[in-house]
Protein backbone atom coordinates (compact mmCIF):
# COMPACT_ATOMS: atom_id res chain seq x y z
CA UNK A 1 0.00 0.00 0.00
CA UNK A 2 0.74 3.59 -0.62
CA UNK A 3 0.38 6.81 0.98
CA UNK A 4 0.19 10.15 -0.29
CA UNK A 5 -0.62 13.20 1.08
CA UNK A 6 0.12 15.90 -1.72
CA UNK A 7 -1.32 19.40 -2.42
CA UNK A 8 -3.95 18.65 -5.89
CA UNK A 9 -6.33 18.94 -7.76
CA UNK A 10 -8.48 15.50 -9.73
CA UNK A 11 -10.97 15.35 -12.46
CA UNK A 12 -12.74 12.62 -13.54
CA UNK A 13 -14.00 11.79 -17.61
CA UNK A 14 -16.10 9.12 -17.64
CA UNK A 15 -19.72 8.14 -17.66
CA UNK A 16 -19.52 12.18 -16.47
CA UNK A 17 -17.25 14.52 -15.71
CA UNK A 18 -16.44 15.54 -12.08
CA UNK A 19 -13.56 17.89 -10.74
CA UNK A 20 -11.81 18.71 -7.12
CA UNK A 21 -9.98 21.70 -6.93
CA UNK A 22 -6.63 22.46 -5.58
CA UNK A 23 -6.21 21.52 -1.83
CA UNK A 24 -4.67 18.77 0.35
CA UNK A 25 -5.64 15.43 0.37
CA UNK A 26 -4.82 11.66 0.83
CA UNK A 27 -4.13 9.14 -2.29
CA UNK A 28 -4.28 5.77 -1.37
CA UNK A 29 -2.94 3.49 -3.72
CA UNK A 30 -3.63 -0.44 -3.00
CA UNK A 31 -1.78 -3.56 -4.31
CA UNK A 32 -4.26 -4.69 -6.04
CA UNK A 33 -4.43 -1.39 -8.18
CA UNK A 34 -7.19 0.80 -6.73
CA UNK A 35 -6.81 4.23 -6.04
CA UNK A 36 -9.16 6.19 -3.66
CA UNK A 37 -8.83 9.88 -3.01
CA UNK A 38 -9.50 11.07 0.66
CA UNK A 39 -10.00 14.29 2.62
CA UNK A 40 -9.79 15.06 6.02
CA UNK A 41 -13.58 14.28 6.78
CA UNK A 42 -16.41 12.26 5.24
CA UNK A 43 -15.17 9.42 7.46
CA UNK A 44 -14.29 6.16 5.31
CA UNK A 45 -15.70 7.61 2.20
CA UNK A 46 -13.40 8.85 0.05
CA UNK A 47 -14.20 12.06 -2.61
CA UNK A 48 -13.42 9.92 -6.08
CA UNK A 49 -11.83 6.36 -6.45
CA UNK A 50 -11.06 3.66 -9.26
CA UNK A 51 -11.29 0.07 -8.22
CA UNK A 52 -9.33 -2.39 -10.19
CA UNK A 53 -8.45 -4.09 -12.83
CA UNK A 54 -7.16 -0.28 -13.18
CA UNK A 55 -3.55 1.41 -13.76
CA UNK A 56 -1.43 4.37 -12.83
CA UNK A 57 0.81 6.40 -14.92
CA UNK A 58 2.99 8.35 -13.32
CA UNK A 59 4.28 11.70 -15.45
CA UNK A 60 5.78 13.95 -13.34
CA UNK A 61 3.39 15.63 -11.65
CA UNK A 62 0.23 14.24 -13.59
CA UNK A 63 -0.98 10.77 -12.56
CA UNK A 64 -3.64 9.27 -14.69
CA UNK A 65 -5.50 6.22 -13.38
CA UNK A 66 -7.69 4.16 -16.22
CA UNK A 67 -9.63 1.51 -16.37
CA UNK A 68 -10.77 -0.87 -19.25
CA UNK A 69 -14.33 0.96 -20.07
CA UNK A 70 -11.63 3.99 -20.61
CA UNK A 71 -12.74 6.05 -17.41
CA UNK A 72 -10.29 8.20 -16.24
CA UNK A 73 -9.04 9.99 -12.98
CA UNK A 74 -6.25 12.74 -14.00
CA UNK A 75 -4.51 14.05 -10.70
CA UNK A 76 -2.61 16.96 -11.32
CA UNK A 77 0.04 17.20 -8.21
CA UNK A 78 1.12 20.70 -6.95
CA UNK A 79 3.21 19.09 -4.02
CA UNK A 80 3.76 16.09 -2.50
CA UNK A 81 3.94 16.36 1.37
CA UNK A 82 4.27 13.04 2.01
CA UNK A 83 4.81 9.12 0.34
CA UNK A 84 5.73 6.40 2.21
CA UNK A 85 5.09 2.76 1.10
CA UNK A 86 3.58 -0.09 3.35
CA UNK A 87 3.38 -3.98 3.13
CA UNK A 88 0.49 -4.99 5.10
CA UNK A 89 0.52 -8.49 4.42
CA UNK A 90 -2.38 -11.26 3.90
CA UNK A 91 -5.31 -10.44 4.83
CA UNK A 92 -7.30 -13.13 7.72
CA UNK A 93 -11.06 -11.53 6.45
CA UNK A 94 -13.67 -10.03 8.47
CA UNK A 95 -15.00 -11.97 11.59
CA UNK A 96 -18.17 -11.65 12.08
CA UNK A 97 -20.13 -12.03 15.48
CA UNK A 98 -21.83 -15.43 15.84
CA UNK A 99 -25.19 -14.27 15.31
CA UNK A 100 -24.61 -12.73 12.19
CA UNK A 101 -22.66 -15.92 10.24
CA UNK A 102 -25.23 -18.06 11.47
CA UNK A 103 -27.63 -15.70 9.49
CA UNK A 104 -25.97 -16.18 6.26
CA UNK A 105 -25.61 -19.81 6.67
CA UNK A 106 -29.11 -19.84 7.23
CA UNK A 107 -30.27 -17.62 4.92
CA UNK A 108 -27.87 -19.97 2.03
CA UNK A 109 -29.24 -23.17 3.23
CA UNK A 110 -33.04 -21.36 2.63
CA UNK A 111 -32.50 -19.27 0.04
CA UNK A 112 -36.46 -19.19 -1.27
CA UNK A 113 -36.88 -17.30 1.52
CA UNK A 114 -36.30 -14.40 -0.28
CA UNK A 115 -38.61 -15.52 -2.81
CA UNK A 116 -39.50 -18.33 -5.44
CA UNK A 117 -37.34 -19.62 -7.43
CA UNK A 118 -34.18 -18.29 -5.89
CA UNK A 119 -31.26 -20.06 -6.48
CA UNK A 120 -27.69 -19.84 -4.22
CA UNK A 121 -24.33 -19.13 -6.10
CA UNK A 122 -22.46 -19.34 -3.13
CA UNK A 123 -21.82 -17.59 -0.07
CA UNK A 124 -18.60 -14.91 0.38
CA UNK A 125 -18.46 -14.24 -3.01
CA UNK A 126 -15.59 -12.43 -3.55
CA UNK A 127 -14.77 -9.24 -5.01
CA UNK A 128 -11.49 -6.72 -4.69
CA UNK A 129 -13.26 -4.77 -2.17
CA UNK A 130 -14.02 -7.69 -0.24
CA UNK A 131 -16.50 -10.54 0.19
CA UNK A 132 -20.18 -10.10 -0.66
CA UNK A 133 -22.19 -12.18 1.90
CA UNK A 134 -24.60 -14.19 -0.58
CA UNK A 135 -24.63 -14.30 -4.18
CA UNK A 136 -27.77 -15.88 -5.82
CA UNK A 137 -30.15 -15.84 -8.68
CA UNK A 138 -33.79 -14.99 -8.56
CA UNK A 139 -36.31 -16.74 -10.74
CA UNK A 140 -35.82 -15.34 -13.84
CA UNK A 141 -31.89 -16.22 -13.86
CA UNK A 142 -30.72 -12.40 -12.50
CA UNK A 143 -28.30 -11.90 -10.05
CA UNK A 144 -28.97 -10.68 -6.48
CA UNK A 145 -26.30 -9.85 -3.99
CA UNK A 146 -27.14 -9.99 -0.64
CA UNK A 147 -25.66 -8.11 2.56
CA UNK A 148 -26.50 -9.99 5.79
CA UNK A 149 -26.94 -7.76 8.99
CA UNK A 150 -27.77 -8.32 12.81
CA UNK A 151 -28.89 -4.95 12.90
CA UNK A 152 -29.38 -3.24 9.65
CA UNK A 153 -28.06 0.61 9.59
CA UNK A 154 -27.36 3.53 6.94
CA UNK A 155 -23.09 1.62 6.90
CA UNK A 156 -24.45 -1.50 5.53
CA UNK A 157 -26.55 -0.34 2.88
CA UNK A 158 -23.43 2.05 1.78
CA UNK A 159 -21.67 -1.09 2.04
CA UNK A 160 -24.00 -3.13 -0.45
CA UNK A 161 -23.62 0.05 -2.60
CA UNK A 162 -19.98 -0.49 -2.99
CA UNK A 163 -20.31 -3.86 -4.12
CA UNK A 164 -23.34 -3.23 -6.30
CA UNK A 165 -21.29 -0.56 -8.27
CA UNK A 166 -18.26 -2.91 -8.72
CA UNK A 167 -20.21 -5.98 -9.57
CA UNK A 168 -22.31 -4.43 -12.09
CA UNK A 169 -19.56 -3.32 -14.11
CA UNK A 170 -18.57 -7.33 -14.94
CA UNK A 171 -21.06 -7.73 -18.12
CA UNK A 172 -20.85 -11.56 -17.15
CA UNK A 173 -23.19 -10.62 -14.13
CA UNK A 174 -24.24 -7.24 -14.49
CA UNK A 175 -27.69 -6.43 -13.89
CA UNK A 176 -27.27 -7.00 -10.42
CA UNK A 177 -29.79 -6.34 -8.11
CA UNK A 178 -29.29 -6.17 -4.14
CA UNK A 179 -31.52 -7.15 -0.63
CA UNK A 180 -30.59 -5.89 2.21
CA UNK A 181 -31.55 -8.43 5.11
CA UNK A 182 -31.21 -8.31 8.96
CA UNK A 183 -33.06 -8.92 12.27
CA UNK A 184 -33.41 -5.04 12.93
CA UNK A 185 -33.45 -2.50 9.90
CA UNK A 186 -33.35 1.14 10.79
CA UNK A 187 -35.81 3.70 9.31
CA UNK A 188 -33.09 6.06 8.06
CA UNK A 189 -31.32 2.57 6.57
CA UNK A 190 -34.48 1.59 4.67
CA UNK A 191 -34.93 4.82 3.13
CA UNK A 192 -31.96 5.13 1.77
CA UNK A 193 -31.72 1.13 0.31
CA UNK A 194 -34.99 2.05 -0.87
CA UNK A 195 -34.00 5.27 -2.67
CA UNK A 196 -31.06 3.05 -4.53
CA UNK A 197 -33.18 0.03 -5.52
CA UNK A 198 -32.23 -2.27 -2.63
CA UNK A 199 -34.85 -4.01 -1.79
CA UNK A 200 -34.95 -5.13 2.77
CA UNK A 201 -36.03 -8.15 4.26
CA UNK A 202 -36.25 -8.37 7.71
CA UNK A 203 -35.38 -11.63 9.20
CA UNK A 204 -36.32 -13.61 11.79
CA UNK A 205 -34.17 -15.56 13.59
CA UNK A 206 -36.18 -18.27 15.33
CA UNK A 207 -38.00 -19.02 11.45
CA UNK A 208 -34.51 -19.79 9.96
CA UNK A 209 -33.93 -22.46 12.54
CA UNK A 210 -37.01 -23.76 12.41
CA UNK A 211 -38.94 -22.42 15.46
CA UNK A 212 -42.45 -21.30 14.94
CA UNK A 213 -42.23 -17.24 15.07
CA UNK A 214 -43.21 -14.48 13.17
CA UNK A 215 -43.05 -15.05 9.43
CA UNK A 216 -40.54 -12.92 7.64
CA UNK A 217 -40.99 -9.38 6.30
CA UNK A 218 -39.99 -8.49 2.78
CA UNK A 219 -40.43 -4.81 1.87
Amino acid sequence: MRLVIARCQVDYAGRLTAHLPMANRLLLVKADGSLSVHSDDRAYKPLNWMTPPCWLVEDGDVWTVQNKAGEKLIISIEQILHDSAHELGAEPGLVKDGVEAHLQELLAEHITTLGDGYTLVRREFPTAIGPVDIMCRDAAGGSVAVEIKRRGEIDGVEQLTRYLELLNRDPLLAPVQGVFAAQIIKPQARVLATDRGIRCVSLDYDTLRGIESDEFRLF
